[in-house]
């Protein structure tokens, strides 16, 4: 009987052991397939967004080439009018579940304002020609992402980013000014990641 549970117990820790060593992937092939996916915001355009009437002007490109991101040059005009940042073509990012956006925020004057209290909102959005805004509180069919206080409270501008399930690529991120001081927003990174 002595060798029976013994026999069982060196079977048992085989087994434990055995599951735990072959876990199903291989970590250095996970990591690979999970690595962030980092936007090129060479090609992005962008177009000014009017609160009234949910208006776009026409889409430009960069006047300028900035070393950090894209940037407005017409000052917005009033509270809640902002900043459509057009998307260019990427691969696929619907395996990630989580976004990292970052943005600086500038005055009339074209002084950097300072973000930690927020100031903006941002909605990312899947078709730019579509409902730039969703519903008034969280998402919709068209923006799988709406947050108030990007900047401040908001994850999205974090490291950690935001959780978020895209079911295609998104096509647009809006950007607006909450804060009246706010003109102007420079689009400096944006990340899909786990």
């Amino acid at each position: 009987m002595k060798k029976l549970i013994v026999i069982l117990v060196i079977l048992t820790g085989l087994t434990i052991a055995g599951c735990a060593s072959t876990g199903g992937k291989d970590s250095k092939t996970e990591k690979a397939a999970t690595a962030p996916y980092s936007l090129d915001l060479s090609s992005v355009k962008y177009a000014i967004f009017s609160n009234k009437g949910n208006s776009l002007t026409p889409a430009r490109t960069r006047t300028k080439v900035l070393r950090t991101g894209v940037k407005n040059v017409e000052p917005l005009e009033k509270q809640y009018d902002g900043v459509v940042f057009i998307l260019p073509e990427y691969p696929d990012i619907t395996k990630y579940q989580r976004v990292t956006v970052r943005a600086k925020y500038f005055n009339a004057a074209g002084a950097e304002l300072n973000t930690a209290n927020g100031g903006a909102m941002i909605v990312i959005a899947y078709d730019p020609e579509g409902d730039l805004e969703g519903p008034e509180m969280g998402t919709g069919p068209n923006t799988p992402l709406k947050e108030f206080n990007f900047g401040g409270s908001s994850l999205t501008n974090t490291d950690k980013g935001s959780r978020v399930r895209f079911s295609k690529n998104p096509g647009a991120i809006l950007i607006q000014a909450s804060n009246p001081d706010v003109k102007f927003f420079e689009l400096t990174e944006v990340i899909f990641h786990d």
